[in-house]
């Protein structure tokens, strides 16, 4: 190993290192048991130290988000003999995982504690997960890719079954592992199939080999699906979504915004590192199957949203259609600005999904969960600024202006119409048309339908995590106002990674 390879993995050392002493620390931490009314099993075990592990944690991602922004400026270098690549692609996703999940755990800190969840474990999990989301990111050889998606998975179907005594979380956690798996064994059955017609494992070479005329193409065509499969469960678009409705709903809000925010941007390092990096000779292949994995997305997560009552399996239904957004950018292979749009999309979606997921836990309370559109009733009465920050969530998942969403669905649709798929650009907007109809449902009951009686929202949560969620909307509009800024980082990232 030489010094450059110490530099170019030193950050994910840096977080396995320190979650390690974390997690070690937190054995010896003695616990303290703690009642919470109205809750079958009364006694529950909270650690005392569990403040000192939260508090180190903010201050290695802080570190971690300084240390990747720093290097968003460096040349690409392939580090640990082709496993693991350094770039401005991977620096900007991996700067923006770490800001998900610190400020997913800033908002759930009072919600986990109401709960009785606000454990060591959960924390270590956590960074655990973000650990593989890391690696997923900066792959270079398909084991690393695998490695990557293996450590990003684990921790979080443990996450979701962390509240034990709920059926609905159990039953949620059994369905996200079991086809998990599967998804899992998709890929990896399709890594295999690219071995065995490349004889290499290393992302650059397999390129080059399928570029050949004199290669296989049938057995690649083969792998192509399986590969192409696991990757539409990790996104969780159409028809590979059964899980994602269940999973948002069954599993704590905490658990379901850190599903919901940092794993798309990995999700979409995966999709760019195999198909774009990797297998784009085979253009012909898999760009019919991203247009329709785009297109029944599109279409089945809008209208089936409509449907629904509870606010997060809403948006969960909601995810599928934006990740079928974030494939329309992947169709136009040969335009920077395609990839830099659909980088844009997935940066600005998470930030979005943070704020809606966050405003969820500060809208609940010790005993209640607000998760149903009726919860929402008159809060413009009761919370007058909660209300206004969900008007400009939802404005922004259905792409009114001037939210940040607009301006990440109109350079998708760009992209498209100048790649000449002007029909999927119509369909495209036809489904937000629909999607528009239930975000702008959750704001007519915020602003005009009448508070539940004897049942009013009593917001928790901490004046930082308050202060963060107003900041998180006042991001949404600026961004929304002055999108060049991140766009035009987006572009110049994308840009520089592909030349590199």
């Amino acid at each position: 190993m030489q010094a450059f390879d110490l530099f170019a993995i030193l950050p994910e050392l840096v977080l396995l290192t320190v979650t390690c002493l974390l997690l070690v620390a937190s054995v010896y931490v003695p616990e303290r048991p703690v009642s919470i009314p109205g809750v079958e099993q009364d006694i529950f075990h909270t650690p005392r130290g569990v403040g000192f592990v939260y508090f180190f944690s903010i201050i290695l991602l802080a570190y971690l988000i300084i240390a990747f922004v720093a290097r968003m400026g460096d040349v690409s270098i392939v580090a640990l003999n082709g496993l693991f690549q350094s770039d401005p692609f991977s620096n900007l996703l991996k700067a923006c995982s770490c800001g998900a999940v610190l400020v997913s755990l800033i908002y759930s800190k009072q919600y986990l504690t109401d709960r009785a969840m606000f454990r060591p474990d959960f924390i270590v999990l956590v960074l655990l997960a973000l650990l593989g989301q890391m690696v997923l990111i900066s792959g270079a050889n398909l084991l690393t890719l695998y490695l990557g998606l293996e450590l990003m998975a684990l921790p979080t179907y443990a996450l979701v079954a962390m509240r034990h005594n709920n059926e609905r979380s159990v039953e949620a956690a059994i369905k996200y592992f079991v086809l998990g798996a599967l998804a899992s064994g998709f890929l990896l059955y399709g890594m295999s199939m690219l071995y065995g017609v490349t004889g290499s494992l290393d992302l650059l070479e397999i390129f080059r080999t399928v570029a050949d005329p004199r290669v296989n193409h049938l057995v690649m065509a083969f792998g192509l699906v399986f590969i192409v499969s696991g990757l539409a469960f990790k996104l969780g678009v159409v028809p590979f979504h059964m899980w994602v409705p269940d999973v948002y709903q069954g599993a704590p809000t905490a658990v379901t915004m850190m599903i919901a925010a940092a794993p798309k941007i990995a999700a979409f390092a995966l999709l760019f590192r195999l198909l774009v990096n990797t297998l784009l000779p085979l253009l012909g292949d898999w760009q019919p199957m991203l247009i329709l994995l785009a297109v029944l997305s599109l279409l089945v997560g809008n209208i089936t949203a409509i449907a629904q009552t509870n606010l997060k399996r809403m948006l969960a239904y909601s995810a599928i259609a934006q990740m079928g957004f974030v494939l329309l950018g992947m169709l136009s292979v040969f335009d920077d600005h395609a990839f830099s749009a659909a980088m844009f999309y997935v940066i600005t979606y998470v930030l979005t999904t943070l704020g809606s997921f966050g405003l969820l836990m500060m809208l609940s309370r010790k005993g209640h969960d607000c998760e149903s559109i009726d919860d929402l009733k008159g809060l413009n009465k009761t919370h007058p600024w909660f209300a206004f920050i969900g008007l400009v969530m939802m404005f922004s998942l259905a792409g009114v202006p001037p939210t940040v969403g607009f301006a990440a669905k109109l350079g998708v649709l760009e992209a498209l119409v100048d790649a000449e798929h002007t029909f999927i650009a119509i369909i495209a907007v036809i489904a937000s048309l629909i999607g528009a109809f239930y975000y702008l449902r959750v704001v007519k009951v915020m602003y005009f339908d009448e508070p539940n009686a004897g049942h009013e929202l009593q917001a928790s949560g901490s004046s930082v995590a308050k202060g963060i969620l107003s900041l998180n909307a006042v991001l949404v509009l600026a961004l929304g106002i002055f999108p060049a800024g991140l766009m035009s980082i987006c572009l110049d990232t994308m840009r520089r990674t592909l030349l590199g």
